[in-house]
C-alpha cells in the first residue's frame, strides 16, 4: 500500500512543482500574492511529504538491500543509493530556493528564485524517479 501512495503522489508532487514553476515564470512582474505563496509552500510540502513516505519503504522495503555485491546490481544500487541521495538533493534545493525566494523584496526577484531552484529541483526528482521504462521495477502508477 505503501508504494502505490509514494509511487501514485509523484503524480500530485511533479504536478504542483509544474505550477509553481510556470506560475513563476508566466506571472506579471509587479504581483507576488498570497495564491502564489501558497502554491510554493503546497509544492514544497508535497515534497516532504514524499520523503517521509520515501523513508518508511526505505527501511522496510526489499528493493533496498545491503547484501553482498548491492552495488553492483544496478537496480539495488538504484534504490539503495542513487534514488535517495537525488531526492534528498532536490527537496534541499527546492527548501532552500522557497527560503530565498521569500526573502526578496521585489515580487519579480521571488518568482524568479522560484522559476530557477523549482526547476532544478524538478530535473533532479525527474532524474531519479524509477520510471518503468529504465528497467529498475517501477511501475506508472
Amino acid at each position: 500500500m505503501l508504494v502505490h501512495a509514494h509511487s501514485g503522489l509523484r503524480w500530485l508532487v511533479l504536478g504542483l512543482l509544474l505550477y509553481a514553476i510556470f506560475n513563476a515564470i508566466g506571472k506579471n512582474k509587479s504581483s507576488y500574492e498570497k495564491k502564489d505563496k501558497m502554491v510554493n509552500l503546497f509544492a514544497m510540502i508535497s515534497l516532504h511529504v514524499q520523503l517521509l513516505l520515501g523513508l518508511i519503504l526505505y527501511f522496510t522495503s526489499p528493493k533496498v538491500s545491503f547484501a553482498s555485491g548491492w552495488m553492483k546490481d544496478a537496480a539495488l544500487r538504484f534504490y539503495g543509493m542513487e534514488h535517495l541521495i537525488g531526492m534528498l538533493i532536490a527537496i534541499v534545493i527546492v527548501t532552500i530556493g522557497r527560503k530565498i525566494a521569500e526573502k526578496q523584496e521585489l515580487p519579480a526577484q521571488k518568482n524568479k528564485k522560484i522559476a530557477i531552484w523549482y526547476t532544478l529541483g524538478l530535473v533532479l526528482i525527474i532524474a531519479s524517479i524509477p520510471w518503468p521504462f529504465r528497467g529498475l521495477g517501477g511501475q506508472w502508477f
